[in-house]
């Protein structure tokens, strides 16, 4: 390893994507390459990792509380978790070194909120996480997040397109932390109820998710919901990625070939994300 870490790491031949023959030590190699365009959409926000010690092919397992063992040299954000039930240490990752200790947790996954830890209620993220229900697929999912884009724009945002990293995409739009998720929820719910009325595709309500549409899913705009960091790995066969993309590249969208040995090559097509943060703008 070239980086001078205060990690220790352990087991790096580890195999935790069989299928694609990925090893600790390479997942560790792809978060040193990605931590650059990562550590900005990570920074002070309460992680919540899916940590797979025994890789992919088993059952891995969901945690917002840092582990036992925890270096001190790793930020903490104690506060209270209502779906634990309970005060929680969450990890807060700022730095490499942060995020090379959690590679060697096998913490594959790193989902963050949309708000950080100083203003837990104010986001500066908007999610539109679409699903899409089969047969609809890849054809689907771009022409309506095209419409997404096209609302979003008209509204006084500016959106961003990402692979969830499995079936689906992310539009994200980043915020000035001006609203609250209630009211932020409600404007996001708003959006997908004109895309449903515009669109037979699309479907804003889980009891009308059929055969066909892509469900945009804004109850994920929610105080304690999470989203897939950008360029976080996920747990697939392949060692997909959530990637971030460039609009155009819909029209070619191959979500496969996004993996751990594909995306560092590739160009940061949201290099600017954070210069773009605005309102949405009030109808009259």
């Amino acid at each position: 390893m070239e980086h001078l870490t205060r990690v220790r790491f352990s087991n790096l031949d580890k195999v935790l994507y069989p299928a694609a023959e990925v090893r600790k030590v390479d997942v560790i190699r792809y978060y040193i390459r990605v931590a650059p365009r990562m550590l900005p959409f990570l920074k002070d926000r309460a992680l919540v990792i899916t940590r797979y010690p025994d890789g992919v092919d088993a059952e891995g397992f969901y945690a917002k509380d840092a582990p036992q063992g925890t270096p001190d040299w790793v930020h903490l954000h104690h506060r209270y978790s209502e779906s634990a039930g309970r005060e929680l240490d969450y990890i807060v990752c700022n730095d490499l070194d942060t995020l090379l200790w959690l590679a060697n947790l096998a913490a594959l996954e790193l989902h963050t909120p949309l708000a950080r830890i100083d203003e837990p209620d104010k986001p500066d993220l908007i999610l539109f996480d679409l699903d899409p229900q089969p047969p609809a697929g890849v054809k689907e999912l771009a022409e309506v997040a095209v419409a997404l884009r096209t609302k979003l724009k008209e509204k006084g945002l500016t959106p961003w397109v990402k692979t969830s990293g499995k079936r689906g995409l992310h539009i994200v739009a980043p915020l000035k932390r001006s609203h609250t998720f209630e009211e932020t929820r409600k404007f996001a719910h708003s959006i997908g109820i004109e895309l449903a009325e515009e669109s037979k595709l699309v479907s804003s309500e889980k009891s009308a998710k059929g055969a066909g549409k892509v469900y945009v899913d804004y109850p994920q705009v929610g105080h304690g919901r999470t989203m897939a960091c950008p360029y976080s790995l996920r747990a697939t066969k392949g060692a997909t990625v959530s990637a971030p993309l460039s609009w155009a590249e819909l029209k070619e969208l191959k979500l496969d070939e996004l993996n751990i040995h594909t995306v560092p090559e590739r160009k940061d097509p949201w290099a600017r994300f954070w210069d773009k943060a605005g309102n949405w703008r009030k109808e009259n």
